[in-house]
């Protein structure tokens, strides 16, 4: 068998590497891609599992203040008294 030199062997992987290198691109590429996506997706799958969470606090708890505040608010229906504005104001809804 012949002996081979390591400059032969280095300069047919060049060579390969130069005839290829658009290929070579394009299948890195697509593959670093495709492993961003699976990563993003895997994330986002951790994220939205809510199976060991525990609320602490009750979300339909009012103060006494609170209801008869909501009770005070109107419709935009109903008609309400002129607003008293402070002097030298001019309200630029009325007409």
């Amino acid at each position: 068998m012949k002996n081979k030199s390591v400059g032969s062997v280095f300069r047919s992987i060049v060579t390969g590497f130069q005839k290829y290198n658009l290929t070579i691109f394009i299948v890195v590429l697509t593959s670093g891609l495709a492993v961003a996506v699976l990563l993003l997706n895997s994330a986002l799958q951790e994220a939205s599992n809510t199976s060991g969470y525990n609320a602490d606090s009750d979300p339909t708890s009012f103060d006494q203040a609170t209801i008869d505040r909501v009770k005070q608010l109107h419709t935009s229906s109903e008609i309400t008294g002129d607003t008293l504005l402070p002097e030298g104001r001019v309200n630029p809804f009325a007409e």
